[in-house]
C-alpha cells in the first residue's frame, strides 16, 4: 500500500516534460560539441585551437562585448527611470509603453537598419542655405558605434523593459519612494540607491538577454559595416565547418555561465531584503 501511495503521488508528468525539455536543449548542444571534436581524431581540440588562435575572433568577440556593455548601460539609463515613473505617476500610460516596446517584434531588423542608414548617412542642412548642421554619423567610427548601440537598444527593449517592470512589481515602489523622500533624498538618489538595488535580479536577467542579442546579432552589424562577432561567425560558417561549431558551443557555455552568475548574485536578494 505504501508503494502504491508513493507511486500515485509521484509527479510523473512533471518529470516527463522536464526530461523532455532538457533533452531538447542538451542533445543539440552535445551534437555540436561532438562534431567540433571530429575534425582530427589525433587532436580532438584542433577546431578550438584554430578558433582561439585567430586574431579576428578575439577582435570581433571583444568588440561585441564592448557593444553589449554599452547597450546594457544605455538601456538601464533609459528603461529604469521610464518604468519607475510610469509605475509611480503615470499608470495610465503603461499600455501605450508596452505596445511601443513590442514594436521590435513587428518591425524586422533589416527594416530598422535601412531606416537608420537612410536617415543618418546624409547630412542635415538648413533649407534654402548651404549651412550643414550635422555630418553623417556613418562617416566616422564613433558615429557608427552610436548607431549600432541605438539599434541594439531597440532590439533588446522588449526584454529589458519587461524584466525591469516585472522586478518593480515585486517591490512597493510608492512606499520606498515616500520613505526616501521623507529622509531628504532627491530623485537621482532614489533611483540609484533605493530602486536599483531592489530590482537587481531583474536587471541581471534583462542584461543577460541583451548580451545574448548583441553578441549573436548579424543584420545590423553587417549592414553598418562593423566587425562584430555575429558577422564573423556567419562568414566563418560559409567557408568552414568545425570552427563555427566550436565557437557556437563556447557561446552556449558562456550563456549558461552568465545564467549561473545571475543565480549566484541574486540568490540571496530575498533574504537580504527580509533582514532589513
Amino acid at each position: 500500500m505504501n508503494f502504491l501511495t508513493r507511486l500515485r503521488r509521484f509527479p510523473f508528468w512533471a518529470w516527463f516534460w522536464f526530461i523532455l525539455g532538457a533533452l531538447y536543449f542538451i542533445l543539440p548542444l552535445y551534437a555540436t560539441f561532438s562534431f567540433s571534436l571530429s575534425w582530427d581524431p589525433a587532436d580532438p581540440f584542433k577546431a578550438y585551437e584554430r578558433s582561439f588562435g585567430d586574431s579576428r575572433f578575439w577582435n570581433s568577440f571583444l568588440y561585441s562585448n564592448m557593444l553589449a556593455l554599452a547597450t546594457i548601460l544605455a538601456s538601464i539609463i533609459l528603461v529604469v527611470p521610464t518604468a519607475y515613473w510610469i509605475r509611480l505617476r503615470l499608470p495610465q500610460a503603461r499600455r501605450i509603453v508596452e505596445f511601443l516596446t513590442l514594436m521590435p517584434f513587428v518591425v524586422p531588423a533589416i527594416i530598422l537598419v535601412f531606416g537608420m542608414i537612410r536617415i543618418y548617412s546624409t547630412p542635415f542642412t538648413i533649407p534654402f542655405t548651404d549651412i550643414v548642421l550635422m555630418q553623417p554619423l556613418t562617416n566616422f567610427r564613433a558615429g557608427t558605434n552610436i548607431l549600432i548601440v541605438a539599434g541594439y537598444m531597440v532590439l533588446s527593449m522588449p526584454y529589458m523593459y519587461r524584466s525591469v517592470d516585472t522586478g518593480m512589481r515585486t517591490v512597493d515602489i510608492r512606499t520606498l519612494t515616500e520613505a526616501a523622500q521623507s529622509l531628504g533624498a532627491n530623485w537621482f538618489t532614489i533611483i540609484t540607491r533605493v530602486i536599483l538595488p531592489n530590482i537587481r535580479s531583474a536587471l541581471l536577467s534583462g542584461a543577460l538577454l541583451t548580451f545574448a542579442i548583441v553578441v549573436g546579432e548579424v543584420v545590423l552589424a553587417s549592414f553598418l559595416g562593423v566587425s562584430a562577432f555575429g558577422p564573423y561567425l556567419f562568414l566563418l560558417g560559409q567557408h568552414r565547418a568545425y570552427e563555427p561549431a566550436a565557437l557556437s558551443f563556447v557561446s552556449f557555455l558562456l550563456t549558461w555561465l552568465a545564467m549561473g552568475l545571475i543565480q549566484l548574485v541574486s540568490g540571496g536578494q530575498g533574504q537580504a531584503a527580509g533582514a532589513h
